[in-house]
């Protein structure tokens, strides 16, 4: 092995330009790196052939495998750091400790594996990197058990440098061991590979005055605590190339990200199977800033995730599907958006703010628990391709439309099982196409608006199982279609009645069905189960008292102990006024 004792000066670069996502795949689909919903175009064929049911392990499988990422430190060398820094050109393990106050460790071993065990050092460079791997196979970098380690850049860099991060390798890149490392990216990014960088263990501080932590071909968290401060991007793979390549998967530890650009941005999947992710992206001035971002497919399966973010929550150029991770999401526009498809199989999901809470152009909740609070629309199948009129006008649809008007699009809401409840200003539970029931429970406490409605329908809308509740202002009441193959009933009531108000949907025999506790004020409701029958009368009771288990203001039974009966329906019968199911004239 060669060890040089050596000053050190790097090229440097000063703009990062990103690269535009022309063609990322996932078993032979492409997508763009903007959403088309954004650039005002249609929703491409790539984003809808995007499977948004898809599995964590099929799509990891369907990527560029992750390197291994060996921390092995057998036979190591000892180099105590001094003067200018060191030049390492040959493969091996080195132990480095000391202090560079002007200087840098450079590793020039082409087609070689070079381990760096950091044991206490503390590097800062003036004229570029503090660790630039500008030639090598991978560098392991191992923080050495209980040691504290620094590294700080230069303040800029100039165009073409070879390196232009913090810590920089232009080969495969692991970070791991049981040591602490901070970061300081002054100049650009903070931790970068030009291949592929694994995130094993330890404990991992970055501050970066762009990108936090990028891996070009993927960024892969296996374990350790990560906490990133960037005022660009905060986790990033951007190879727009290889469409197996520029991926972002966490399945272990515990990942913070504060940043003023998206929080994680992958150009091809994000995959998350572990541990937390905990993300705040708040941008600065007019730019996007989405907490969790990718190009093709976003699954959140396991572990729990957190974001707050001032543009999308959840954004995907293609599809997204919540697979059974913990979710919470408070957005400053949509709380989960996919171009294609959007997929609630399994999990909690709890999107406490948004704008529309979710936005997809084939959205299905087939299971877990999710709930859905916005200030327009709570679920929107739509997209671009459908008008500004048919969507009501307005970021994602906004305020305006409702009652069904408008053309039936390409679109479909489906809920085949779990639980969805929403709670919307805008309209509730809404579809520029088609829209099912088949299973599960969905409760809509929708808006007190007469302009919008909490079921918004444009093409046929059938019933045929689960249990549905939808409450809201009468003026553009939809009900489902006549064909349904599940009893549904519309009550419009003759005045508004307040919020907190319980109401009672009782049979002929005076068996309580159903009892909702009013969470605004209303004035429409529409209830569909099993246990409903189409022609058969029912009636709406007010006062008394809800039992059972809660959903959403919703109760399985009630007593009617000083209830009053307040309106009569016939099950089947479309709102006065309203509209029942299928396109509207």
């Amino acid at each position: 092995m060669r060890i040089r004792t050596t000053s050190v000066r790097t090229k440097a670069m000063g703009a990062v330009v990103s690269a535009v996502l022309g063609a990322a795949a996932l078993a032979g689909c492409s997508s763009s790196s903007e959403s088309e919903e954004e650039a005002g175009g249609s929703p491409s064929s790539a984003a809808a052939s995007v499977e948004g049911a898809q599995k964590a392990a099929a799509v990891l499988a369907a990527d560029k495998e992750a390197h291994d990422g060996d921390l092995s430190t057998s036979g190591a060398e000892d180099v105590t750091l001094a003067g200018k820094g060191v030049t390492l050109t040959e493969g091996g393990t080195y132990r480095l400790s000391g202090k560079l106050s002007d200087g840098q460790v450079l590793v020039n071993a082409p087609g070689q594996k070079v381990t760096l065990i950091l044991d206490g050092v503390d590097i800062s460079s003036s004229s570029g990197a503090a660790i630039a791997a500008t030639e090598a196979e991978e560098l392991v970098v191992v923080l050495a058990d209980g040691s504290e380690n620094t590294l700080s850049d230069a303040d800029s860099y100039e165009e073409g440098a070879d390196a232009d991060a913090a810590l920089f390798s232009a080969g495969d890149l692991t970070v791991g061991g049981a040591g602490s490392l901070t970061v300081h990216g002054n100049g650009n990014d903070g931790i970068v590979s030009k291949d592929g960088l694994v995130i094993a263990s330890g404990t991992v501080t970055v501050e970066a005055a762009d990108d936090g932590v990028r891996g070009k071909d993927y960024l892969v968290v296996k374990g350790g605590a990560v906490k990133v401060s960037a005022r660009g991007d905060g986790l990033k793979s951007d190879n727009t190339e290889d469409t197996k390549a520029g991926y972002i998967a966490v399945s272990a530890g515990t990942v913070q990200v504060t940043a003023a650009g998206d929080g994680v941005d992958a150009a091809t999947d994000l995959v998350v199977t572990g541990g937390t992710l905990d993300v705040t992206a708040q941008a600065t001035d007019d730019s996007s800033a989405h907490g969790l971002k990718s190009g093709v497919i976003t699954v959140l399966e396991k572990g729990t995730v957190k974001v707050d973010a001032s543009a999308d929550g959840l954004h995907s150029d293609a599809a997204v599907h919540l697979g059974g991770a913990k979710v919470t999401v408070a957005a400053g526009d949509d709380g989960v958006h996919a171009e294609g498809d959007l997929v609630i199989s399994q999990g909690t999901v709890a999107i406490t703010r948004s704008n529309e809470g979710l936005e997809g152009k084939d959205i299905t909740v087939a299971g877990g628990s999710t709930k859905v609070t916005s200030g327009d629309d709570g679920v929107n199948a739509s997209g671009s391709t459908a008008s500004s009129e048919d969507q009501g006008g307005g970021p994602g649809g906004g305020p305006g439309g409702g009652g069904g008007g408008g053309s039936v699009g390409d679109f479909s809401l489906k809920v085949t099982g779990g639980t969805l409840v929403i709670d919307a200003d805008g309209d509730g539970f809404d579809s520029n196409g088609t829209a099912e029931i088949t299973g599960g429970t969905l409760v809509v406490n929708g808006p007190e608006t007469g302009g919008n409605g909490a079921l918004d329908v444009n093409g046929g809308f059938t019933v045929s199982g689960g249990v549905l509740l939808a409450a809201g202002s009468a003026g553009m009441a939809v009900a489902p279609d006549e064909e349904s193959g599940q009893g549904w009933l519309s009550a419009t009531l003759d005045s508004t009645v307040a919020a907190g108000t319980t109401l009672h949907i009782v049979d002929s025999d005076g068996k309580v069905v159903a009892s909702y506790v009013t969470a605004k004020a209303i004035q429409n409701v529409v209830y569909s189960s099993a246990a409903l029958e189409s022609g058969s009368e029912y009636r709406i009771w007010s006062g008394g008292r809800a039992a059972g288990e809660e959903t959403g203001g919703m109760y399985p039974a009630g007593d009617l102990d000083g209830a009053d009966e307040i309106a009569t329906v016939t099950a089947g019968d479309a709102p006065e006024g309203g509209f029942g199911g299928g396109p509207r004239r």
